[in-house]
């Protein structure tokens, strides 16, 4: 079984999640940071893209003490597992996902990545093979299944999101919308990628909560998966 997929971002009002050069750009504030963390602590594992990776050099961990010795009391390690999907494994052995904090870490690559580099990751993750030209996503959710992760919280980018919505993996999507307008056609988004042509093949939502957080709103959907 494949397992339960939640996005979770935070955009500017009109769509954002950065600037246009995916400079970070902090949109929320230290409540919804806490929501965050707690979110990231209940999951099995955190994803993420290879753009964020070397947009922002996250270290995908649960920062709060409490949170962390949640997880310890519950059986688990005290970190999530970290996932970065890349196709080309592009990521540097130094980036922070492998620096800072305890716990496993998986690469997945596509067979298009340099085998040298796939060899160097092998000694810091566990490295998936999926896809030919850029990662599989159902076939890397298909093993990550068999690992036994049963709940992944997603944190970006839009390429990486874009791509398991099309493919019908995500089942819930939270979004902060903050108060500013960052602007830019070229700014990334919740879902980039080629995007849907025919108005039949839009994925479906339904509103399950919605309460303001600070300065601005959070909106939690359920995403519609046709019988």
């Amino acid at each position: 079984m494949r397992p339960h997929i939640i996005v979770n971002v935070a955009m500017s009002a009109d769509g954002k999640l950065s600037t246009r050069e995916r400079r970070q750009v902090k949109i929320s504030g230290t409540q919804d940071f806490n929501r965050v963390d707690r979110l990231k602590a209940g999951s099995d594992a955190v994803m993420v893209g290879i753009g964020t990776v070397l947009a922002d050099d996250p270290s995908l961990t649960v920062k709060a003490e409490e949170c962390r010795n949640n997880r310890i009391q519950r059986g688990t390690d005290e970190q999530p597992i970290r996932i970065v999907v890349d196709s080309r494994a592009r990521i540097s052995p130094d980036a922070s996902v492998f620096r800072k904090g305890s716990g496993k870490r998986v690469v997945a690559v596509s067979r298009k990545a340099n085998p040298k580099k796939v060899e160097q990751l092998k000694k810091l993750a566990t490295v998936i093979i999926a896809g030919e030209d850029t990662v599989d996503l159902l076939q890397l959710m298909e093993e990550l299944g068999d690992m036994g992760i049963q709940r992944i919280m997603v944190e970006g980018g839009g390429t990486l999101i874009a791509g398991l919505i099309e493919q019908g993996l995500v089942d819930e999507i939270y979004s902060y919308i903050g108060n500013i307008i960052i602007g830019g056609r070229n700014a990334p988004t919740l879902a980039d990628g080629e995007g849907f042509i025919s108005e039949s093949d839009f994925s479906r939502l339904t509103l399950l909560e919605y309460r303001k957080i600070e300065t601005g709103i959070l909106l939690h959907w359920n995403v519609e998966h046709p019988q």
